[in-house]
This record gives structure tokens, C-alpha cells and sequence, in this order.
């Protein structure tokens, strides 16, 4: 998800670490019936702790800007800035859940290829660069069965946040797909309105996966946001 950053000249910058939540990338499965935002937020506590690096910027996208939230309620003390893509503070609502339901149970009864082609059109515009569509179903059908229902059943039973907005007392960026109709510009438009000196990004022509699709323009946007804060 986040390689094209990671390869960019950010990187002669700053010290730029991605990590595989639990269950993701090269982080195996470790048994959890549900992947909580609260337990993926002590996860990315314990390697900021771990690496030593003090306070840290968290760029976080989609389920990780949930988990991002939840890092800053439990662990202030560990962020330096926070940067939000494509997400928003809210919980599911009834329809949402009911979603996730129903996901779950297709990846089970369908298979992941069945549940990667699904996702896959709600996450970019239909007109999308095809690689980019590649490596999202690289992702989604790499991925364990067991990570799936995991991460479904966290992001159903995740907490509203939205109160935690106003409290935010670190430089926030919220960025957003033009285009991204699962946490639309409006409701991002509501989160940056919600954090005390929070900026906007509105990125033309992105979907739902900013890292993925307009990398360059989240590189551009991170450089700057950060060397404001020096």
C-alpha cells in the first residue's frame, strides 16, 4: 500500500516505516477472532516504542486511519502529527454492518477472488489504471481467510470517535479521493472541520486509495505538511 511513498523522495527526508498490521503482509495470523482498532492501536504503539523513535507522524489510510483514531485516544503521547486518508471517526451504521456480515460470509462461501472483484469497485473509479486494480487484488486475495473475518468483525464492532475530533491537539492533514464514494470529500470536509487547524486535501481524479493511485500527490502533500511543522 504504501511502496510508491516509501520510494519517494521523502525517504532521503525522513525515516519512512510501513508496517504489516497482525494478520497482513508478512505479519502472520495470530489466532484473534477479531481485529480490534484498539488492539491494532497497541500494536502500532508497541513499534513506535520499539524502534525508539519518540513521537511519531502516523499517515494512516481507511481501516488504519480508524486504528489511528484509536492510537490517539490510548497513546497520545505517541504521535507527533497525524495525517488521515480516506477514512472517517464514525462506527458503522445498521447497513454497514450488515455489510460487513455478508463479507464475511463470501469470503467464506465465494473465496477471496469473489470478494476481491466486489471491493474492488467500490474502492477505485471503474476508470482506474488496471496496475492499480492488480495490486489491490494481490492484497485483498493474499490475504488469510481468518485476517478477513478478523478485520471485518473489528471494523463492524469499532467505536464512534467522532467525540474524539475536538481533542485532537496535533497537526492533522486529512487527504480524500475526489472521487471516493466509501468516505466521501463531504465527510472528510466534517472530520478536518471537526480538528482544531486540520487542512483538507481533496485529490482530483482519486478514488478510495489514495497511496495507490496518486502517489505523488500525497508525497507532495506530506512534504509540505510536515516541513510546516519544523
Amino acid at each position: 500500500m504504501w511502496l510508491d511513498v516509501l520510494a519517494s523522495p521523502l525517504a532521503q527526508q525522513r525515516s519512512l516505516l510501513a508496517l504489516d498490521l497482525r494478520g497482513h503482509g508478512h505479519s502472520p495470523w495470530a489466532g484473534d477472532g477479531s481485529h480490534s482498532m484498539e488492539l491494532f492501536a497497541d500494536d502500532v504503539a508497541a513499534v513506535i516504542e520499539s524502534v525508539g523513535a519518540g513521537p511519531a507522524d502516523i499517515v494512516a489510510m481507511s481501516m488504519g486511519g480508524y486504528a489511528a483514531l484509536a492510537l490517539y485516544e490510548r497513546h497520545a503521547g505517541r504521535v507527533r502529527s497525524l495525517t488521515l486518508v480516506d477514512t472517517r471517526p464514525g462506527a458503522d451504521n445498521d447497513s454497514g454492518r450488515a455489510g460487513r456480515q455478508a463479507a464475511m460470509e463470501a469470503a467464506v462461501t465465494s473465496g477471496r477472488r469473489a470478494l476481491a472483484e466486489a471491493m474492488i469497485e467500490r474502492l477505485v473509479p471503474t476508470d482506474a489504471d488496471l496496475l492499480v486494480k492488480g495490486r489491490l487484488a494481490s492484497m485483498i486475495e493474499g490475504l488469510p481467510v481468518e485476517t478477513i473475518i478478523a478485520d471485518l468483525r473489528g471494523l463492524r464492532d469499532r467505536a464512534d470517535r467522532t467525540w474524539l475530533l475536538p481533542r485532537i491537539a496535533v497537526p492533522t492533514l486529512v487527504v480524500v479521493g475526489e472521487r471516493d464514494t466509501l468516505t466521501p470529500p463531504s465527510e472528510a470536509r466534517q472530520m478536518a472541520s471537526a480538528i482544531s487547524g486540520a487542512r483538507l486535501v481533496v485529490v482530483p481524479g482519486a478514488g478510495h486509495v489514495v497511496p495507490l493511485e496518486a502517489p505523488d500527490v500525497l508525497v507532495r502533500e506530506l512534504g509540505a505538511f510536515w516541513d510546516k511543522q519544523k
